[in-house]
């Protein structure tokens, strides 16, 4: 009887202690998703994936060395990226102080325009979100200033050392050896004065969006203290310019980061921050997709180009402006380069917070994420004018299953998704100036008094 009371103990503790050490499914899907995540990793731990705190200045990659970012800048360039009073060059008087930086990076859009293409000046309204941002009247469609691609977000940007779809901004990183055609844009000259790519396109961006920064301009709206603060070293003479201004916006820049997504938590340990079917996806992302074959940075994006066939904006079928087939920019990094070997290319974007965007890649051919993945499973390019022998090597078919195409879309759509990117607005201007936009529809749709 004590023998068999014995024997019933220890199989009961060999149960238990068995129980406690089997892995659950999802457990097992965590390991998998670590160990492969590290596969892809440089540093070979799935750590390198996670992005810094916003206010852990010292680590924030791929700053210039004449604009270090401090808390003072920041706090800057938070404030004048929604400045509508710095809106002083429209083409007519009545679109003055009524657009900043912000109306084509909308927060709650994930810092994109909230529609197809990007208007600042010549543009009326904001509906929820920037959708209802529409053409004034008063402006012909070659007056207004509108992007000619798709409005990449200003998240994550401390990852990117070239600005814009081309990379045509900034004096270093792919932009060395490409020096002998910065002349063939006065604006692109910028890159002469050795600068990392968001201090350059920041500088060219207040001029080309028609906005103005002066002495007499930073007293009137209240910003000299803080330009004082966040670049006590400059000479008055030029301490109230464009370049700072752009310099603190880039500053600002390098803190938006979405590290409050799903996936970062669970980076970080939570393991319960994503599903399973988003694990899997992951699985998918890092494995037998590819994604991470060029999406390979920390926020995934790449500073390489990449031609996958994409219709450009123009080719959409949707009512754009300023752009059509004589666009260079629509020939993406030949465009800049005048490269045979680099047209149609295009930089590989960061991929979080695409969830809310509602238009995908640079021109805006695709409506909703399940449309992006299921595009490069399909691995067909759409874009006749693109040369078949220019077409990167990562696009082909995927061959994934309807589930895996649903799995691989949900960790993109929410694994990736900070839905807290208001954080990084500020509640006011100094100016008190209505923004991102502060024409009177604008007002009117934002409730603004």
């Amino acid at each position: 009887m004590r023998v068999g009371i014995f024997i019933f103990f220890i199989s009961t503790c060999c149960m238990i202690f068995s129980c406690k050490h089997e892995l659950s499914s999802s457990d097992v899907l965590d390991k998998d998703l670590k160990e492969l995540i590290s596969l892809h990793s440089p540093t070979s731990t799935y750590e390198y994936f996670k992005l810094p705190e916003s206010t852990d200045l010292d680590n924030l990659p791929n700053q210039d060395q004449s604009n270090r970012v401090t808390t003072a800048k920041v706090e800057l360039g938070k404030l004048l990226f929604f400045e509508t009073g710095l809106a002083l060059d429209p083409k007519y008087p009545v679109s003055l102080s009524a657009y900043s930086c912000s109306s084509c990076h909308v927060p709650s859009r994930g810092f994109t325009a909230g529609r197809f293409q990007g208007i600042a000046d010549g543009a009326v309204g904001f509906g929820r979100s920037g959708e209802g941002r529409r053409k004034n009247e008063v402006y012909q469609g070659s007056e207004v200033d509108a992007q000619g691609a798709r409005p990449l977000p200003t998240i994550n940007l401390t990852y990117v050392t070239n600005a814009l779809w081309a990379g045509s901004f900034g004096s270093f990183g792919v932009n060395k050896g490409t020096e002998s055609v910065w002349h063939q844009d006065t604006l692109i000259e910028i890159n002469f004065t050795q600068v990392e790519g968001l201090e350059a396109n920041n500088q060219r961006a207040l001029t080309v969006h028609r906005q103005r920064i002066n002495q007499e301009i930073v007293d009137r709206l209240g910003y000299t203290s803080m330009f004082d603060a966040a670049f006590p070293d400059y000479p008055f003479a030029r301490r109230y310019s464009k370049q700072t201004g752009a310099f603190a916006i880039a500053a600002y820049f390098r803190t938006i980061l979405t590290n409050q997504a799903p996936f970062q938590k669970w980076l970080k340990g939570d393991k319960s921050s994503i599903t399973d079917n988003q694990k899997e996806g992951a699985l998918l992302f890092f494995g037998k997709a590819g994604c991470i074959n060029c999406h390979t940075s920390p926020s995934f994006n790449n500073m390489e180009f990449q031609a996958i066939g994409v219709n450009n904006l123009y080719q959409s079928g949707l009512e754009v402006f300023r752009t059509d087939a004589a666009d260079r920019r629509n020939l993406g990094r030949g465009g800049f380069t005048y490269r045979d070997e680099d047209l149609n290319k295009f930089k590989i974007p960061q991929l979080y917070n695409l969830k809310d965007v509602g238009f995908y890649f640079h021109g805006a051919s695709k409506r909703t994420l399940k449309e992006v993945v299921e595009y490069f499973n399909k691995g067909m390019p759409e874009n006749p004018l693109v040369k078949p022998n220019s077409i990167s090597q990562f696009f082909h078919p995927l061959n994934l299953s309807v589930k895996e195409v649903d799995q691989l879309t949900d960790f993109i759509t929410n694994g990736l998704f900070d839905a807290n990117l208001e954080r990084y607005a500020p509640l006011r201007t100094i100016s008190g100036h209505s923004f991102p936009d502060n024409d009177p529809l604008a007002r009117q749709d934002m409730g603004c008094k």
